[in-house]
């Protein structure tokens, strides 16, 4: 893949005025818009519309996590809305997974589906400490996306630190989409489990997951050209 098209671009702004700016002019260094829950919540399903019309593919960030039937149909819906791809959470079984899989594929076979593992807010103490977790952290990751592998899911998402033992694990048929990904120069922010986009290439991550580096750029155009060098590199 060409640098671009390994790029995402979380959109965590709050008005549509300013997902058409950034995606109008983003659209030729960005593979992939990434919605959320806060546009989402805001907009529904009128703001994955308004990407599209511009030509642009969208990676709806959906993390569903319900009973199986619920998520099922959810992602059927999610399949209809033109999505390139969207995120349900592991942690909701092989049913779940399995049922949602089957439900998006059917009425879009293109769409891609993928799992999420650990937020890359989480580190080992809170697993153990507040969620009773008791394998270590990478192991976890490396369960849960074994179990969206198992369900047949396109792949899922993690921290750039599973990723060389997951594309290790898995091959090169297997999506590695992670976030937590920090130029040089950024802070971490809230993220516990971070790394440059080039770490993060070439530890086998396939798409590349970048928010507020670029939103909170004087000079959003720049900032993502210097990150897709830093993907070529």
């Amino acid at each position: 893949m060409k640098a671009k098209e390994r790029l995402i671009l979380a959109l965590d702004v709050d008005t549509q005025a300013e997902v058409e700016t950034l995606v109008e002019e983003l659209s030729d260094f960005v593979g992939f818009f990434k919605v959320g829950h806060r546009l989402f919540t805001r907009y529904g399903p009128k703001i994955i519309e308004v990407i599209k019309k511009k030509g642009a593919r969208v990676f709806y960030d959906a993390k569903f996590y319900d009973i199986s039937s619920v998520v099922e149909k959810a992602a059927a819906v999610v399949a209809e809305l033109g999505v390139d791809m969207f995120t349900l959470h592991t942690l909701g079984g092989f049913e779940m997974l399995q049922a949602a899989l089957k439900a998006a594929k059917a009425k879009n076979k293109e769409i891609k589906v993928l799992g999420v593992t650990l937020l890359t807010s989480l580190d080992s103490r809170i697993l153990k400490e507040d969620l009773g977790i008791e394998r270590e952290l990478k192991e976890e990751v490396i369960h849960l996306a074994s179990l969206a592998r198992k369900a047949g899911l396109d792949g899922v998402v993690v921290s750039p630190y599973e990723a060389s033992e997951l594309r290790e694990k898995f091959g090169g048929d297997f999506l590695l989409v992670v976030p937590g990904i920090r130029p040089k120069g950024y802070k971490k922010n809230e993220q516990k489990r971070v790394l440059g986009p080039k770490e993060a290439i070439r530890r086998g991550a396939d798409f590349l997951v970048v928010g507020r580096p670029i939103l909170t750029s004087d000079n959003p155009v720049e900032t993502t050209k210097r990150i897709l060098k830093e993907i070529e590199n």
